[in-house]
């Protein structure tokens, strides 16, 4: 039986958390720490060896020898790290002396030439800079390398410009902060609020797979999902993994993640089977946005780790299998003053709560004019597969607000104001024994890309392997400039009521199309969202381009997230990185299939065809053996002219223009590899499991 224990007693032990800091640093320190963190401002280096010193005694309390400055690349969901030592140099007896300064604390300087900048630096500038974002807070990850002090930081060249996911995400949340502000004030020019905090809580889905299976598959090996597989005898279809009963083997990796998570002061609450066979969900609490982030990246490291300590490989791939759901990341979303008011709480009678209606009418605003800029933001190779598939939001972006609020749109988009709201009703399954319940004054609508849930947004649409940074910089960016305009029109306005009651109805009029209540996985809405003019990006390259248009540059600029070479750097990489995925999946595909998969056809069909020759010798009837051959020839020989047109295209894929090359492969070359895939997986049908040179979905899917 495995170790009890407390959450309380382990929760943050391994976190520098606001208490450890100020039982270890002076008053005075603190505080100037404190007033920082909350209210930004410079650190003095004085004030910064002093927390350098006390965290560097702490960090070698819990085992540490070394400390990294923590950072998240353009190129990759997982961090970028440089590990240090504490070691100084030895003193004239040879004495070492551990030392950590604050200049060390604050600043570091990885090489950032070898890292993706889509132009920003030349391959010859090298000089790199990592600063300290003191509002989350460093811990210790441990591991076969030892105990290692991570400082979680932003990332920028030696110009300047962000290389990192972390700084425009920490810029978004003072652009949305300051005009959130501005609305929060209009209702009460007294407030003791100062900022607007966004927070999110990101739920993560993962598949969990034996790990001989997993080093059996070239595929997941290489791209982290399968790229031949025939379906399973047994699939989803049955709907008796979702919340099923869990696993042992999988209910002690849990157990064992929690407390990892836990330790490093990760708010794991939720844990359960999702939809497919062998998919699962993690949730945490709701935390500020960067921290949010940094946890979320943090989560899928460690999933990682704990799934191989209990041989198992954690799949965080989009789309791993094909004919079973994918895996998402749902990016719930909310604004939140530091005196504890919700934003996007509707209270009891939403219809008459006008602050929150106000703010409603913004996010619809936002929504609506930059749809295009959203979807862009939920954009990665893998999340192609997924979105639109039945089991996902579709491209096409749209706001739910069911039942309760979508009626009071609709009564101020008619009548310019709503006299009622919908409430919810008793609940009563006429069992003596079972309460009575007051059911929500709303369903859920799961086919949403982005969807009100009660007091937060939940924008569905994230891929299970993607940073959640840029869907929340954008969610930020776009609802601080609706905010700002919104302030700017009430903002000293006569008759505040009234005027504060035309600009809900007349935003609402204007960006009503954006609300969708329905079945987003019909095709009457891709039908309908077409006549209503929402665009529908079905693709990663196709999606790219919006993060540079002229309204997008002139929305980051703005408020100073991002600037143009920013933006077109970014665009660079995605479509360099869509390429490049494309292609470690095509050339995947050719080595499997000429080194494993038609040779072992190929030994199958000699040994069938010897086996004909020996039954055709004794007299007996070898139809059925002929049959199978043909139609394992037919199959055959459909692969090999489909692996030789791939192997053609994928050498001709080079277009020089990045653009031109991502689309390339994602009109050619996907293609090419979906016609390698048909005649392949029919064959897996068709061919001795003895003979099949790799696990199959059945084995993959059912055996962890």
């Amino acid at each position: 039986m495995s170790e009890a224990f407390k959450i309380e007693d382990i929760f943050a032990e391994n976190v520098f958390t606001v208490a450890k800091m100020k039982e270890r640093l002076p008053k005075k320190v603190f505080a100037n720490l404190k007033n920082v963190m909350d209210n930004g401002g410079q650190l003095a280096i004085e004030d910064a060896d002093v927390i350098a010193k006390a965290m560097k005694d702490w960090a070698q309390e819990k085992g540490a020898t070394h400390y990294t400055h923590w950072f998240q690349p353009l190129i990759t969901s997982l961090t970028a790290e440089k590990h240090d030592s504490f070691v100084t140099h030895p003193d004239e007896d040879g004495k070492v002396i551990s030392s950590f300064t604050g200049k060390q604390l604050i600043m570091g300087e990885p090489d950032a030439s070898s890292f993706p900048s889509g132009g920003l630096r030349a391959t010859c500038a090298a000089r790199g800079y990592t600063v300290w974002d003191v509002t989350s807070p460093a811990f210790i990850r441990e591991g076969a390398i030892g105990a290692v002090l991570c400082i979680p930081t932003v990332f920028c060249s030696y110009t300047g410009e962000t290389l990192d996911k972390k700084a425009p995400l920490l810029r978004s949340m003072e652009a949305v902060s300051k005009e959130a502000m501005r609305i929060v004030k209009l209702f009460d020019p007294e407030t003791e609020a100062t900022k607007v905090t966004a927070s999110v809580g990101p739920e993560q889905e993962y598949f969990l797979i034996s790990k001989d299976s997993f080093d059996a598959r070239k595929d997941l090996k290489f791209t982290g999902r399968t790229l031949f597989g025939a379906p399973a005898p047994k699939g989803q279809e049955l709907e008796d993994q979702y919340f099923g009963a869990i696993k042992e083997n999988v209910g002690s990796f849990m157990k064992d993640l929690n407390r990892e998570l836990w330790r490093l002061g990760i708010t794991a609450t939720t844990q359960h089977n999702e939809v497919a066979p062998g998919q699962h969900e993690m949730a945490p609490i709701y935390m500020a946005a960067n921290i949010a982030v940094d946890n979320n990246l943090l989560a899928m490291e460690t999933l990682n780790k704990v799934a191989e300590r209990h041989g198992l490989e954690c799949l965080l791939h989009e789309k791993p299998f094909a004919g079973v759901n994918g895996s998402g990341k749902h990016n719930n979303w909310s604004l939140s003053t530091n005196t504890g008011i919700n934003l996007l709480d509707p209270g009891k009678t939403p219809n008459k709560n006008r602050q929150f209606l106000l703010v409603l009418a913004c996010i619809m605003k936002a929504v609506d004019r930059h749809s295009d800029l959203l979807r862009q933001s939920a954009s990665d190779v893998g999340n192609d597969h997924r979105l639109g598939a039945n089991e996902a939001p579709p491209a096409i972006i749209s706001i739910y607000l069911g039942d309760q609020l979508g009626d009071v749109v609709n009564q101020i988009i008619e009548k310019g104001s709503a006299e009622s709201c919908i409430k919810g009703e008793e609940l009563n399954l006429g069992i003596s024994t079972v309460p009575v319940v007051t059911k929500d004054a709303t369903d859920r609508n799961r086919t949403s890309p982005f969807a009100f849930t009660g007091n937060k947004f939940e924008f569905r649409m994230v891929g299970s392997m993607d940073s959640i940074a840029m869907p929340n910089i954008t969610l930020n960016a776009i609802v601080a400039e609706a905010f700002d305009e919104a302030a700017n029109e009430l903002e000293g306005s006569a008759d505040f009521e009234k005027a504060c009651d035309e600009y809900i109805a007349k935003t609402m009029r204007e960006h009503q199309r954006i609300v969708f209540n329905g079945n987003g996985y019909s095709d009457e809405w891709v039908e309908e969202a077409a006549k209503r003019g929402l665009p529908n990006l079905k693709s990663m390259v196709d999606a790219t381009e919006a993060l540079v248009s002229d309204k997008s540059v002139a929305l980051f600029s703005k408020y100073g997230i991002m600037d143009k070479v920013e933006l077109e750097s970014r665009a660079e990489i995605l479509y360099d990185t869509y390429a490049k995925v494309i292609n470690i999946e095509a050339l995947t595909m050719i080595d499997m299939a000429s080194k494993d998969i038609l040779p072992s056809v190929m030994k199958y069909t000699t040994e069938l065809a010897a086996s004909i020759n020996e039954v055709v010798s004794a007299g007996a009837d070898a139809s059925v053996q002929k049959e199978t051959l043909d139609e394992i020839t037919v199959y055959l020989k459909e692969a090999k002219t489909a692996l030789t047109t791939l192997k053609a295209d994928q050498a001709e894929a080079e277009k020089g223009c990045v653009k031109c090359t991502a689309e390339f492969y994602r009109d050619v070359i996907k293609a090419d590899m979906a016609a390698l895939r048909t005649p392949v997986d029919i064959l897996e049908t068709l061919v001795d499991s003895e003979y099949w040179p790799m696990p199959t979905y059945g084995e993959l899917l059912f055996e962890a």
